[in-house]
């Protein structure tokens, strides 16, 4: 069996990739570089020019050759690396028959409990979405942002006892909206600073978040591992780094109770599963991030079925434009209790329509930075 052709299909805000093989089976993966398909896709045409001809069930190796060929690193290479990595394994799936966890050690679990995405740009909007998500049989609730979803747009300022003490208060309303049947997942997106981290994460313990996710921006290890050591509640963060190396450079800090490596950014279900592997010898949990389209979330549930230190996956329902169901053939299935049912189907257990591409074309996501009253950026 040898690769023919290795194909990109823009769809609206996703960027898809199929792997065809003289054998008649083509992989389908998905780039994580949301920000940047562009240049992913460019990268992923680049990569097609060695793999043509390659055996496809050789995937250590093409991932080696792919990742050390040219030294350079970033995330439109290893955004354009996961998707192809993703779609040889959904190859190999469908080549021996098989879902890709039966090839990575066989299922540690039936069903992949997940998180649900609640959006809103009020605290009051956030509360309705956690009741709807519990009254859905969701026992998580995630992207969870007690500073709201403000419009960017919309110049942002308030004193450092209101900013603290209204975020507090919303986490407070998130818990009593859901009581204690339903997990809080609570997004900061980057937007503190490591002093407002400390204060921010000692006001909410109270309400027992089961994780506290990026609340820093994630480019020093050091101040994540001292935001780490001054709190009491769990740490998630990893959505932004690339390589198992920065992963093990976190984990060495004590900086991650939750590693969430983007299975579409960190090298595919291949570096994700050295990650895993990573916290598993640190007894971290893995959430692996997934704000993507449905074949990453795929690709997320094969991660999830076959290692052991597995935690919860994001699920983002709720954004869905255009519907998933009218650009896949075959979509995961949720369980109605708070869980994605983990597939039998050989490879990575979904197909994309043939026409997605033609009946949603692609979107770019312009640039769109918050800034403060004063005029200087924000991180949101």
């Amino acid at each position: 069996m040898q690769i023919t052709r290795v194909e990109t299909v823009p769809v609206d805000r996703y960027l898809f990739v199929q792997v065809h093989t003289d054998a008649g089976i083509v992989g389908l993966g998905e780039a994580g570089t949301w920000g940047f398909l562009e240049a992913a896709e460019q990268v992923v045409h680049k990569f097609g020019h060695y793999l043509v001809g390659q055996d496809p069930l050789r995937i250590e190796h093409h991932w080696q050759y792919m990742y050390r060929s040219t030294h350079f690193r970033g995330a439109a290479i290893m955004g354009a690396l996961s998707a192809i990595d993703i779609a040889l394994w959904d190859i190999a799936g469908k080549h021996f028959g098989v879902p890709v966890y039966a090839l990575l050690g066989g299922k540690t679990r039936n069903t992949a409990r997940v998180y649900y995405h609640v959006l809103g740009e009020s605290v009051e909007t956030l509360v309705e979405g956690c009741t709807a998500a519990k009254a859905r049989g969701f026992t998580a609730v995630g992207h969870l942002s007690p500073f709201a979803d403000e419009p960017r747009d919309k110049p942002f300022f308030k004193t450092h006892v209101a900013k603290m003490g209204q975020a507090i208060d919303a986490v407070r309303q998130f818990r009593a909206a859901v009581g204690d049947e339903v997990d809080l997942c609570v997004e900061i997106h980057r937007r503190l600073t490591p002093a407002e981290a400390i204060v921010l994460a000692r006001g909410i313990e109270q309400f027992c978040p089961l994780f506290y996710e990026d609340p820093i921006l994630p480019d020093n290890f050091d101040a994540m591992g001292l935001v780490a050591e001054n709190i009491h509640i769990p740490i998630a963060t990893g959505e932004r780094l690339h390589t198992i190396f920065e992963f093990e450079m976190l984990l060495k800090r004590g900086a991650v109770q939750f590693v969430r490596p983007d299975v579409c950014m960190c090298g595919g279900i291949t570096g994700a599963k050295k990650i895993a592997a990573l916290a598993e010898a640190n007894y971290v949990g893995v959430v692996p991030h997934n704000p993507l389209g449905p074949v990453s979330t795929a690709a997320c549930v094969q991660l999830a079925a076959c290692i052991p230190n597995f935690a919860i996956q994001e699920y983002p329902l709720g954004e869905d434009r255009p519907p998933k169901s009218e650009i896949m053939r075959t979509m995961l299935a949720y369980d109605g209790h708070g869980s994605l049912v983990v597939p039998d189907a050989p490879g990575i257990g979904v197909e994309l329509m043939p026409d997605a591409a033609e009946r949603y074309p692609y979107r770019m996501r312009w640039l769109g930075t918050r800034l403060y009253e004063d005029g200087s950026v924000m991180d949101q």
